[in-house]
């Protein structure tokens, strides 16, 4: 998966998970946890133009949620399957998500991490 590729090469230690607020409603959502390539699973993207044009993304389907994330400010407004989808991005990238926005408003973000804290 590309962005746990980037977390790996770049020496990140927490991302902004933002827009949430996008997924509220989804009965499911994919998201891509390998590539195949030639009939083999690989884990990261090729450097090759020619093998990424061969790469097929294999997707993993997440339950979605009912309630809403628009305007949560704490992890405890957050929907339980929501909390659980921030948390298998995390298993995925190998780093935390410090910061999570809920709108397009800059007071609707919860700090979850604080990535400038020893």
């Amino acid at each position: 998966m590309l962005v746990r590729q980037t977390v790996k090469t770049s020496g990140i230690d927490g991302i902004a998970l933002t827009k949430l607020d996008i997924l509220d409603g989804f009965d499911e959502i994919k998201v891509c946890t390998h590539y195949m390539l030639d009939g083999q699973r690989i884990d990261r993207l090729p450097a090759s133009q020619a093998a990424q044009a061969r790469v097929v993304p294999v997707y993993e389907t997440i339950p979605g949620w009912e309630g809403t994330t628009a305007g949560a400010r704490s992890w405890a407004d957050l929907p339980a399957q929501a909390i659980k989808y921030v948390r298998r991005i995390e298993e995925l990238i190998e780093a935390p998500v410090a910061l999570l926005s809920t709108s397009p408003e800059r007071d609707d973000t919860i700090l979850v991490h604080n990535p400038f804290q020893d």
